[in-house]
């Protein structure tokens, strides 16, 4: 039984070392850092309310009372 379960074990392992991935480091100096995130700055103002206005009736409150 130790037998099969260390095949097993060692089966599992090398699968799991065909699945890893390595992550590449980041290269970018500060400036371009600093740089690229001043330029999604400008994408997150335009978002700041991504709904859609509401035009149709329906979706207006209505006035109780």
């Amino acid at each position: 039984m130790d037998k099969r379960l260390a095949k097993r074990h060692k089966r599992q392992v090398e699968r799991a070392k065909q699945h890893v991935r390595l992550s590449e480091p980041d290269v970018r100096t500060p400036e371009q850092i600093a740089a690229a995130k001043a330029v999604s700055g400008a994408d997150r103002r335009l978002n700041a309310n991504p709904w859609p206005a509401m035009s149709s009736d329906s979706a207006k409150p209505t006035k109780t009372g």
